[in-house]
């Protein structure tokens, strides 16, 4: 934040040169800063390309030029290569500040204020009440929570929704197998989580199916009977339910997930039928032949559309009644009532990319302002090693079992080391969880990724439990007395001559604009590769160098305030991504 600030005040005396040199530049405010490949090159550069096109002088002319006006006028060094005007900080002054303020403010330091005013709306996990979370779920989970917090921080006003999809066939196909294999049995009886239990019966319907073929037009029967008020099945459908739902409670509480709101699909999935009537009036939607009501897409994405793809939507079918599209487009306009958002984000998996290109299009079409502010953050599958996960088949990954499968690998992870404490359960749980939830931000979102759980619970490398222990090693230098004494006496930086401790110092700094780039981009990952330089930096910086051990007690101090704000900054960047984090390990 703080080099961030001196670097738009040093561009901002650079437009001023340009344009005392070509007073009608036109290329002026298209100058901007990056960092050098090289840090031996300078703390930021500023690519001149532009104004020396326009120009038509050599580069080192151009640049030498500016650098003749700008001496006088910044302390800043600054030299010439190619079309680079390469800058460097005053290295003392600036760490001072940085160190001098993180130690003061804390995790504070890394607030930001850019979004403040904004109302975003987040919707993620979407489960459905027919199997418990797995895999898929927590890449879902982990971006919406983790974006949720980054936006906060960044000063929004932020309200996380899950819309359950606790109706529909495949619901009653979980339903119809209890009824045939349940004999009476309840996830209290068997000692399961309600999830878990309902889920099991979903897998043995499917393995039912494939004996009888009767089995499928039972379940749409079944499905008929409960849009028709059937008693029974209503009260065995919300029995069910509650079951799953508590369930998947218990899974957000253990993984630090919370909602503001949850909206359910058997209250929503009539909401969106009186807004298409009423487009249908107005020439919005039109009536087929078959007597459902559909939309012209024609209009959409037309030089993408495959030349198979129908040019027209179904929105109502011909028995009136509402599809998943219809209950969305109900649902949005419901959402907004209740939080008028500047912003709605769907995270969701790529899979219903175009569902949401339509929906967004019919909102436009019915005339919402507010269709222009929707979003959806698409992101790729998570997939076995051997593929594709299916929960009908049973194939999936489970997400409590992953986790404390991955729970007992951390203990055997850290007994396998020969220490002599034992990891207790709740801090081999947050082992577990740092290794998944980095493991699936790391990767930009956009991207399919197959999840490795030996990789992701490394204590070496880009992984959540290296992060984990950085912390946990800068916490214990300083709990020792001689960093408690040091922390208390005044800094001086003058001493410090490492490059190392200036790179260190300057990423921890620069942490606070990549939490603000992510919000912009709604890209944890960007945060978490940032983190990840800040730990590599600094443990390269710890086995290298004698921070305790010298007699030289400003250089003792400085270097305590170091690992102090390292300790600050990761801790803040992690609960940022929903990491817990340890003070030993």
């Amino acid at each position: 934040m703080i080099l961030a600030k001196i670097k738009n005040s040093y561009l901002a005396l650079v437009k001023e040169a340009v344009l005392s040199l070509y007073p009608d530049s036109q290329q002026v405010n298209h100058l901007i800063t990056e960092t050098p490949k090289n840090p031996a090159w300078g703390d930021f550069a500023i690519p001149l390309f532009p104004i020396v096109k326009e120009a038509g002088i050599a580069p080192n002319i151009l640049a030498q030029k500016l650098i003749d006006i700008l001496k006088d006028k910044s302390n800043l060094k600054a030299q010439a290569m190619g079309a680079y005007l390469n800058v460097f900080a005053d290295q003392a002054t600036t760490m001072q500040e940085i160190l001098s303020q993180i130690s003061s403010q804390g995790s504070a330091f890394y607030q930001r204020t850019e979004l403040s005013g904004q109302k975003i709306m987040l919707e993620f996990s979407s489960p459905n009440t027919n199997k418990p979370l797995h895999l898929g779920h927590m890449r879902n989970n982990c971006l919406g929570e983790s974006l949720s917090r980054i936006l906060k921080n960044c000063g929004a006003e932020v309200f996380k929704v899950s819309i359950v999809n606790d109706r529909g066939v495949h619901i009653c196909k979980s339903m119809l197998a209890y009824e045939k294999f349940g004999n009476g049995a309840t996830p209290e009886s068997l000692n399961m989580k309600g999830d878990h239990f309902v889920g099991d019966f979903y897998v043995k319907f499917s393995n039912w199916a494939k004996e009888d073929p009767k089995a499928e037009e039972m379940a749409q029967k079944t499905l008929i009977d409960w849009e028709a008020g059937d008693a029974h099945i209503l009260d065995l459908w919300k029995k069910m339910n509650d079951w799953a739902l508590q369930g998947m409670q218990e899974t957000y509480d253990k993984t630090g997930i919370s909602f503001d709101k949850f909206y359910f699909e058997s209250n929503t999935y009539k909401l969106g039928r009186d807004i298409i009537l009423q487009g249908l009036k107005d020439g919005i939607f039109f009536k087929a032949e078959d007597g459902s009501i559909r939309l012209d897409i024609c209009e959409l994405d037309q030089d993408n559309r495959e030349d198979e793809e129908p040019s027209n939507k179904v929105f109502l079918r011909s028995d009136g009644t509402s599809i998943y599209i219809s209950q969305d487009l109900g649902t949005a306009v419901e959402r907004h009532k209740d939080f008028p958002f500047d912003r709605l984000i769907y995270v969701v998996a790529n899979e219903q990319q175009r569902h949401f290109q339509i929906l967004f299009y019919a909102l436009k079409k019915l005339g919402f302002p507010w269709a222009n502010a929707l979003y959806h953050l698409s992101y790729g599958m998570v997939n076995l090693p051997d593929g594709k996960m299916k929960s009908r088949e049973g194939t999936v990954v489970d997400a409590d079992d992953l986790i404390a499968t991955l729970a007992g690998m951390a203990q055997e992870e850290i007994a396998n080391k020969d220490r002599s404490e034992q990891v207790d359960q709740d801090a081999a749980l947050k082992i577990a969880l740092a290794a998944i939830h980095y493991y699936l931000l790391q990767v930009s979102p956009v991207k399919d990724m197959s999840f490795n759980p030996k990789e992701s619970l490394s204590f070496t490398g880009n992984t959540g439990p290296y992060l984990q222990y950085t912390i946990a090693r800068a916490h214990s230098l300083l709990n020792k007395d001689e960093a408690a004494a040091a922390l208390g006496r005044t800094l001086n930086l003058q001493c410090l001559e490492l490059d190392e401790e200036w790179q260190i110092i300057k990423l921890i700094d620069e942490t606070s604009e990549t939490i603000l780039q992510a919000a912009n981009e709604f890209a944890p990952s960007l945060l978490a590769n940032k983190l990840y330089d800040v730990a590599k930096t600094f443990n390269k910086f710890y086995h290298d160098t004698m921070i305790l051990s010298q007699e030289n007690t400003d250089l003792v101090t400085a270097r305590c305030y170091i690992v102090q704000s390292v300790e600050i900054c990761l801790r803040a960047g992690l609960y940022l991504l929903n990491i817990p984090v340890l003070d030993h390990m």
